[in-house]
């Protein structure tokens, strides 16, 4: 089902991929202007954690970018699935290991939802990218 029959790829995908645009982006600065509570969150394991953190700065610009540029779309948008998928072990840090931002404690009902949505963050950046039409494909009209 298309979202929207005015435009090709729908309304609502465009929406999507402006908001994933705008979000990735000031993530992107952040990550850049203010790198302590993403410094802070990383585990342990990560090497080079302040390079790993400006490097994944530049890839959200740099992702956020690309979705709003056609022949870069589809790459961008399994990018930042990738991105997501690969971000969600300091996300599981931060929470298991009840680190404080800027001296506050994040409660479980930051956290939870944090980390239950990645598999939608990630699944959203592959619909806004153009990879997937999945769950709105339509059906032919033979195959209901």
């Amino acid at each position: 089902m298309n979202l929207d029959r005015s435009t090709p790829e729908g309304q609502g995908r465009r929406i999507a991929r402006i908001a994933m645009a705008v979000i990735y982006a000031i993530a992107g600065v952040a990550h850049l202007t203010r790198p302590g509570g993403f410094v802070a969150i990383t585990p342990d394991w990560v090497p080079a954690p302040e390079m790993v953190v400006a490097l994944t700065g530049m890839a959200e610009i740099a992702g956020a970018a690309g979705l709003m540029l056609p022949p870069l779309r589809k790459a961008a948008g399994m990018g930042l699935a990738l991105y997501a998928l690969c971000v969600w072990p300091a996300n599981f840090h931060h929470a298991m290991s009840d680190i404080p931002l800027n001296g506050v404690r994040l409660s479980w009902w930051y956290h939870g939802p944090r980390l239950a949505l990645q598999p939608v963050v990630i699944w959203w950046a592959l619909w806004a990218g153009g990879v997937t039409d999945w769950p709105f494909r339509s059906v032919p009209a033979d195959r209901r």
